[in-house]
């Protein structure tokens, strides 16, 4: 097995400055507020407890909405897929596909969910603005060849210090990825209308049959069940086929997987393949498909979104959603994919018709973003897609236990179009203040009664994962990696400390002694 080394500390540069911007879920032109930086490079667990402190990536920039001041507060949101049941809606969804891959049926019926796809793009176009006026004067490379020689000589004293010691640690979660299908019938049905009252019996249903009867009859059936594996001895002494066997009922529901690869007709209309392709061009995958799958996103960007197609360029699709600050990682211990930034393609008949953007972390399968061809809307890509990836974390989690979790994304209870990812239960939202998870349903109540709300409901409950000791936060300055404690000896500005503090709270102690602040 190959060798895997630990990758390079995150290196962030975080924005002081903050202005109310344009808002893409209420339109209000003033209303949008965040914390934001710029993130050069970033391991997969630093965004991983950065999400679960209310963070979120757009391409490489990671913002944090101020959540008791901006007009439309966004709650992280998780599912949990291990226990997750598919409702009637989602059913429908799924068997809309299975019809149209069959058999090419197309339905002319509409998913009551909203697609699974985000207005990131739009909720933080105001922060895109303010970093393109500001001057940022880091040189990447510049950075990166300084960043690897400071952690050069930072790992050969680590190496001497932990001689003496005799200690070791290291230990890094998993993570992985996968996707699934959706459908619904489209011929017409023939409806029974039962009788008024009073008008005779309804012939739709069942006769009555009395209590004692109906306990005979699961009494019998439970008999066959037992019995079935003596049964198909006994069967096939007598040389009968194993086909003549009585079938025993079962009342468990389809599974989520059974729903989506139900088994297709060799003559089937339709072949959907899902392919799993790592963010980067270095991928000759992704590469090969790079513009079939901008071309897409333009298509997209332009009928959903109503986007100017100048908007839609290579370089605006390759900033939100080809870059990404997360860097590749193949621990022995993950997934074969390894974690990181993926692009799931769903190709039908040699085209790729829908791409969702996902990060594979230690804990869970994050969901960015969601594009697809408008010519197939009729299929319910959005649910069809968060269903698959439901289904994948599923997957994931029977090699890497810990990542059990499916990242939607935010929550904006105040914007009705928002409130759809809500209905994928068992789900958490996240607190804004204590940054514990609470069941959804817990939260709805106080929601409905204020936009802004704090949902851990123990008066006495803080942050327990905020800054500590700002002297242990790390920062990276003049080439460096060193400790805020040794930076403040040399800086001039005393109101920086204020600014360090505020960046340090917002990523937490863990972050901010892991990840390298950027400073002039």
């Amino acid at each position: 097995m190959a060798s895997w080394s630990a990758p390079s500390p995150s290196l962030v540069e975080y924005f002081e400055d903050r202005s109310f911007f344009h808002c893409g879920y209420c339109k209000n032109k003033s209303g949008s507020l965040s914390h934001g930086m710029w993130a050069h490079s970033m391991t997969v667990q630093d965004y991983q407890d950065l999400i679960d402190r209310g963070w979120r990536r757009s391409g490489t920039y990671v913002y944090k909405p101020v959540m008791n001041q901006t007009c439309c507060p966004q709650y992280t949101i998780r599912c949990h897929p291990l226990q997750f049941q598919p409702s009637k809606s989602h059913k429908k969804v799924l068997k809309k596909m299975l019809k149209f891959l069959a058999k090419g049926e197309i339905s002319k019926d509409s998913c009551e969910d909203e697609p699974m796809d985000s207005t990131m793009e739009d909720a933080v176009a105001g922060d895109f603005a303010l970093i393109n006026k500001l001057d940022i004067k880091c040189d990447l490379k510049t950075l990166s060849s300084d960043l690897k020689g400071s952690i050069e000589s930072e790992e050969k004293k680590k190496e001497k210090s932990l001689k003496k010691e005799g200690s070791k640690e290291l230990i890094h979660p998993q993570a992985i990825e996968e996707k699934l299908g959706s459908g619904e019938p489209s011929h017409s049905i023939k409806v029974h209308i039962g009788p008024k009252p009073g008008k005779g019996a309804d012939l739709s249903k069942p006769p009555c049959r009395k209590a004692k009867e109906m306990r005979k009859e699961r009494k019998r059936l439970k008999l066959m069940q037992q019995n079935a594996a003596g049964a198909f001895e006994g069967f096939q002494a007598q040389g009968q086929p194993a086909s003549l066997l009585p079938k025993a009922k079962s009342n468990q529901p389809k599974s989520l997987e059974d729903l989506i690869f139900e088994s297709l007709p060799e003559n089937a209309s339709h072949k959907l393949e899902v392919r799993l392709v790592p963010a980067s061009f270095e991928d000759p995958e992704f590469k090969s498909s790079f513009h079939q799958s901008f071309s897409l996103y333009a298509k997209y960007q332009v009928a959903i979104h109503q986007d100017a197609p100048v908007e839609c360029g290579k370089t605006e699709f390759t900033r939100f959603l080809c870059s990404s600050p997360l860097e590749a990682e193949h621990p022995a211990n993950g997934p074969e994919c390894g974690y990181g930034s993926f692009h799931q393609q769903y190709w039908l008949d040699g085209k790729i018709i829908a791409v969702g953007v996902i990060d594979i972390l230690p804990y869970c399968v994050s969901s960015v973003y969601l594009y697809y061809d408008p010519d197939y809307s009729f299929l319910s890509l959005g649910v069809y897609s968060a269903l698959r990836e439901i289904a994948f974390t599923r997957q994931l989690h029977e090699k890497t236990s810990q990542l059990s979790y499916y990242y939607m994304g935010f929550y904006i209870h105040s914007c009705p179009k928002m409130r759809y990812k809500g209905q994928y239960r068992p789900s958490d939202l996240l607190c804004p203040e204590t940054y514990v998870w609470v069941p959804i349903e817990q939260c709805l109540p106080s929601l409905d009664n204020s936009k802004y709300c704090r949902f851990n409901q123990d008066p006495q409950a803080v942050d327990e994962g905020r800054c500590k000791d700002l002297d242990r936060v790390r920062v990276f300055h003049r080439r460096a990696a060193m400790p805020y404690g040794v930076y403040k000896n040399h800086q001039e500005d005393p109101s920086e400390e204020a600014a360090v503090l505020e960046y340090a709270n917002l990523v937490g102690q863990k972050c901010s002694e892991r990840m390298l602040l950027f400073r002039q």
